[in-house]
């Protein structure tokens, strides 16, 4: 059964479902597991310390030590936010000496932050 088809089903209008918008919008849909990954990428950014520390980097690499205290927070709870950021690959790390030092991973987050401001500050 193609998802044409499941859709006729499930909406019982047969007669009200324009059949070419349909199928573009099924083709050119991600699976599954993509809009999955997608879903967890933007709950990422669902969390307000983890914005202010992508905006931190928006401007400059920094260490933990200078995220704390321009963030106001403790250097344990900062590690914990870096950690998560950088699973998502959205941060990246290199050591110099015996300190860390964190930047965004590419300019796509500077982009994802920039198009975020915009749109808020359209609202």
């Amino acid at each position: 059964m193609s998802d044409l088809d499941r859709f006729e089903i499930m909406t019982g209008e047969e007669d009200r479902v324009h059949e070419d918008l349909i199928k573009k919008v099924c083709e050119l849909s991600p699976d599954e597991e993509e809009l999955m990954d997608l879903a967890e990428l933007f709950k990422v950014f669902g969390d307000t310390t983890r914005i202010r520390i992508l905006f931190v980097l928006t401007v400059s690499e920094v260490c933990v030590c200078d995220l704390a205290a321009v963030l106001n927070m403790t250097q344990s709870a900062v590690s914990h936010q870096l950690k998560i950021l950088k699973q998502s690959k959205l941060i990246r790390s290199r050591r110099e000496g015996k300190q860390i030092f964190y930047s965004l991973d590419d300019d796509h987050v500077r982009s994802i932050i920039a198009l975020g401001r915009e749109h808020v500050e359209e609202m």
